[in-house]
């Protein structure tokens, strides 16, 4: 049998196109997640730039999508369109107040046998050419099942697995099923910063080109961010790695330079300073009591090239690369590290989980990370515990091959706010308990965008912790907006968890292998019951491709773990493809003041654990009162079996003002 895959239409950019829009000048729109910024006001972070999505822009290309399927261009894009360009087309944006850089993120094809092209992009601003950018789609286009292929042409990684598309396992299947290639083509979308050279006014147009004579048979844009970037800042009294042989141009490596920066830092008191630049570092930078300054992300780069080792290191590494890490916690740890203001560039192109690639990483205690832009690592930040007291704020972490921030083992008392990301590829943010429960700790005012893998924001285990004000936008596949999950091995649940005043938009994936959608904020008991103080107050869910809330069990352990109480409150729910509410578990939960219109379903999908007692289901809900948009009717309560699982998804209209 054949196998046919919306993955390999994806490669050829023919997906869910549009007739061209006006290629006129067209007025600045400005969006905060393709969402008017009156939806989300008050919620995730306070970002220096301003976003304009290139559906809305002028084109004399094509708007493709709007799509949510898996391993397409649309469904990776932000608001779930873009702009497809044929050389000679452009598309123009016009500034809606003044700006002196940009950031443009875009797709361009694969190399035919995978590693990725280069490809031009011009950039004029008012009527001049500015720049000709140079395009990469080397640090993108992943294909296969976990942990991912480079290669487009591979067979099945995990043969012996059960896979969707043949609805088999195809090892054990007669005859064997042909599965098409490239198999789940993903990670599109890259991007990159311009500094303009001047400052240029609002109203002024900013075109994009694909030049008639590209080698990129298109280019796909979705956005440009527009920045005013203020001048580098200066540190007098400091040490200057420059004084210590550190390489601006980035044809040294600087690592050893910047090694002996610290040391006298810390012998003579003093914070470190990295001028503008660019330097090359491909190994680790080990931080412990010191502070490290640039002079601001757009102009100190700290750059590194993928160094493979010649022996695994003892925690498995088989590469090494650009990164500033802490001491590991067996050997104590580090504390008072203070990072701020450069960017760190990776050279990660594939997805090894044993290596240790990441931008920021080790323990640290009583620390900061401020103003830090990060891409093209493995992980952004990704800190081993125990460890306490760390601040992480305003930093723009992008291009991930899997997390944008973990915290794991035992990391307690610690924030992370004003943080944005984007196009991570797997859980933008995670709370993971392995071995020692993460504690107190608070995830709020963050943005995320676009996770191709996985979720927006992850809490698997933990106790008295808390999601507030954030806002998560576009989950690509296998994962939402926002997991509660017993799962990986995690400690139980404990204590409270707070989780407020968050906003999600376009969430809820399908999951391939249960063949369900998940619900933009899901709760997953698969190795514990999730039984905790739990209460979910003042979220708003837009635009769930399925289901708005999911609380769901494995079948393998259906009858054995539940998740007994969840209160919800103050909720509203505006469009859902399916149900308010789905229920795949033994348990409870309450609503009161839940909200909802633009139900595409039955407001509570009830199946509890599948066995379908005459009693009714073994999930019951209690209406607290005060859930308006008729979907909690009296004849659901308390649980009435109302399972179907798969409805017809009705897409509902746009989100708008409440």
């Amino acid at each position: 049998m054949r196998i046919l895959l919306a993955a390999a239409v994806a490669l050829t950019g023919l997906v869910a196109l549009q007739a061209p829009v006006s290629a006129s000048a067209k007025a600045p729109f400005v969006t905060r997640a393709a969402l008017d910024p009156a939806l989300v006001a008050g919620r995730g972070a306070e970002v220096d730039f301003a976003e304009q999505e290139a559906e809305n822009a002028a084109t004399n290309g094509t708007v493709i999508g709007p799509g949510r399927d898996a391993y397409t261009l649309p469904a990776e894009a932000s608001g779930r369109r873009a702009v497809k360009l044929a050389p000679g087309q452009y598309v123009e944006f016009t500034l809606p107040k003044a700006a002196n850089a940009i950031t443009v993120r875009y797709s361009i094809p694969d190399a035919p046998r995978g590693g990725g092209i280069t490809a031009p992009l011009d950039v004029s601003v008012g009527g001049r050419k500015r720049a000709t950018m140079t395009l990469t789609s080397q640090y993108a286009w992943l294909y296969n099942q976990y942990p991912f292929s480079n290669d487009p042409d591979a067979g099945l990684l995990h043969p012996d697995w059960w896979i969707t598309e043949c609805s088999c396992v195809p090892d054990a299947t007669t005859p064997a099923p042909e599965i098409a290639k490239p198999f789940r083509p993903n990670h599109f979308y890259d991007e990159q910063r311009l500094l303009l050279g001047r400052t240029y006014r609002a109203g002024d147009t900013v075109r994009l080109t694909a030049p008639a004579g590209s080698n990129a048979a298109w280019t796909v844009v979705d956005l440009l961010d527009s920045h005013l970037v203020g001048p580098p800042r200066v540190e007098v009294v400091a040490a200057n790695v420059l004084a210590f042989g550190a390489d601006p141009t980035g044809r040294r490596d600087s690592a050893g330079a910047i090694d002996k920066a610290i040391a006298f830092a810390k012998r003579a008191r003093l914070k470190v300073y990295i001028p503008p630049g660019t330097y090359q570092v491909n190994r680790h930078i080990v931080v412990d009591d010191v502070t490290i300054n640039g002079a601001g992300s757009w102009y100190t780069i700290i750059k590194g090239r993928q160094v493979g080792l010649d022996t695994p290191a003892p925690d498995g590494s088989v590469h090494t690369g650009v990164g500033f890490y802490g001491k590991d916690a067996a050997a104590g740890g580090s504390r008072n590290v203070h990072l701020s203001g450069f960017a760190i560039e990776g050279d990660v192109r594939d997805r090894v989980d044993t290596d240790q690639v990441n931008g920021v990483g080790g323990a640290m205690s009583d620390s900061t990370i401020d103003g830090l832009h990060i891409r093209h690592t493995k992980v952004g930040m990704w800190f081993d515990g125990p460890m306490r007291g760390l601040k992480i704020t305003n930093n723009v972490i992008v291009d991930q091959i899997a997390d944008g921030l973990n915290f794991h083992t035992g990391v307690t008392d610690s924030v992370v706010s004003g943080n944005f990301f984007r196009n991570t590829g797997d859980d933008a943010l995670a709370l993971w308990s392995d071995r020692t429960a993460d504690a107190r700790n608070r995830i709020e005012r963050n943005t995320v965008q676009t996770p191709v893998l996985a979720n927006g924001i992850a809490i698997y285990g933990g106790t008295d912790n808390t999601i507030a004000n954030n806002l998560i936008a576009d989950p690509i596949r296998e994962g939402s907006a926002i997991q509660v999950g017993s799962r990986f091995g995690a400690e139980p649940f404990a204590g409270k968890l707070r989780i407020t005043g968050n906003t999600t938009v376009r969430a809820g994936t399908y999951e391939l292998n249960w063949n369900i959608g998940l619900g933009a904020i899901w709760f997953y008991a698969l190795e514990k019951d999730i039984d905790a103080d739990i209460e979910v107050s003042g979220d708003h869910y837009l635009d769930s491709t399925y289901n708005a809330i999911m609380l769901v069990s494995e079948w393998s352990v259906k009858d054995l773990y539940a998740i007994p109480k969840v209160r919800f409150k103050d909720i509203r729910v505006d469009g859902t493809g399916t149900s308010v509410v789905s229920a795949r578990v033994k348990g409870s939960a309450s609503f009161q003041n839940v909200d909802a219109r633009n139900v595409g379903a039955v407001g509570a999908n009830n199946c509890g654990a599948f066995n379908f007692p005459p009693t009714g289901s073994e999930f019951s809900l209690t209406d607290l009162g005060g859930n308006d948009g008729g979907w909690l009717a009296p004849w659901m309560l308390p649980n009435t079996i109302t399972c179907d699982d798969r409805p017809p998804v009705v897409p509902p209209p746009p989100p708008s003002r409440w």
